[in-house]
């Protein structure tokens, strides 16, 4: 029952929808994330931790950043289908269709100067 209810809970929101969506053919660093749907770092590394906490995305650190990819081949049914029903639900979305082109845009940027001109070091 947990898992139901911690995948419902991270998908009943737009933009976690979105932000798993864009992770749907690679691995991407959460400035990059944070450039595609233009929130505050905070607000989605707070999106990012729910849909971790539901097992729909892993995430690896790399010194100060934060990589999410879409949960793998071993992750459970509950999420592998989850991430597979959004997916088909949404692929004509106008949305999605439009993130998916802004991303192709983000994905040219220089990651190492996208980060450091939204969280510059302290």
């Amino acid at each position: 029952m947990w898992d139901f209810m911690a995948v419902t809970k991270a998908l009943a929101d737009e933009t976690r929808v979105r932000l798993l969506l864009a992770l749907q053919k690679r691995e991407l660093c959460v400035c990059q994330l944070i450039e595609l749907v233009k929130l505050a770092p905070s607000t989605v590394s707070k999106h990012m931790s729910i849909l971790r906490s539901a097992r729909l995305v892993d995430a690896r650190k790399d010194g100060r950043w934060m990589y999410y990819r879409l949960a793998g081949a071993k992750s459970p049914p509950i999420v592998r289908g989850a991430i597979e029903w959004a997916r088909e639900s949404l692929a004509d979305d106008p949305q999605i269709i439009g993130d998916a082109k802004r991303l192709e845009q983000i994905l040219k940027m220089d990651v190492h100067k996208l980060c450091g001109s939204q969280c510059p070091p302290k």
